[in-house]
């Protein structure tokens, strides 16, 4: 059963994310409300076999929180998937910097599209 991480500090995405991923059949959700908490988390579990990443959160942003995960080298082969409401084309670009970024969505999320990834992510047929 793939194990997923949700690091979002939106309540009502996570509600929405977890009921749709839930619909696909995914039970294994863990969410985390900020990167700070989302790296204690990855301390003292097992590593999930992807992290769902906000950017704009409280405490520990994403882009803090990758890097972070780097340095602390955490989850190193864990893909993650951006999912964020910034339209900002740097942010994009920025994520294309991080080699473990398998893909950049923006909000709202298209679960079919997600669930597509996910069923990759449990082949382990993506190219980090």
């Amino acid at each position: 059963m793939i194990r997923i991480l949700m690091i979002e500090d939106d309540e009502v995405t996570n509600f929405i994310a977890k009921t749709n991923l839930e619909r696909f059949g995914y039970k294994n959700i863990s969410i985390a409300l900020n990167g700070q908490l989302g790296l204690d988390y990855l301390k003292t579990n097992i590593s999930p076999d992807i992290i769902l990443l906000d950017i704009n959160m409280p405490v520990l942003d994403g882009w803090d929180f990758l890097d972070k995960l780097n340095e602390l080298n955490l989850a190193p082969e864990t893909p993650v998937v951006i999912t964020t409401s910034s339209f900002r084309g740097d942010d994009k670009l920025k994520a294309d910097s991080y080699s473990n970024i398998i893909d950049y969505l923006e909000k709202p999320i298209n679960f079919q599209y997600l669930n597509t990834i996910l069923s990759k992510v449990k082949l382990k047929s993506y190219d980090l």
